[in-house]
């Protein structure tokens, strides 16, 4: 574990203590608990990740110029042996 720091409001500090009495846990752990939560939430979901790879599409040109290299790769790897 790591030590540090932070600075809570007081109606922060009083929810917390509050919340760690109810569970039985330490204040320390309830903290752990809520920041798990909040990071939760920046996973990004599959939607999310093919939504940023479809805006990638054609952002990037090859040497010579191409640009559709993801829809025909086939046919330019096939120029690549010949």
């Amino acid at each position: 574990m790591i030590r540090t720091q932070i600075q809570l409001t007081e109606e922060q500090a009083r929810r917390l203590r509050a919340r760690a009495r109810e569970e039985g846990v330490s204040l320390a752990e309830t903290i752990r608990r809520y920041v798990d939560r909040g990071l939760e939430g920046e996973k990004a979901d599959r939607a999310d990740l093919y939504a940023r790879a479809a805006r990638a599409i054609g952002r990037f040109v090859d040497r010579r110029g191409a640009k559709d290299l993801a829809a025909r790769h086939d046919r330019y790897l096939d120029e690549a042996f010949d």
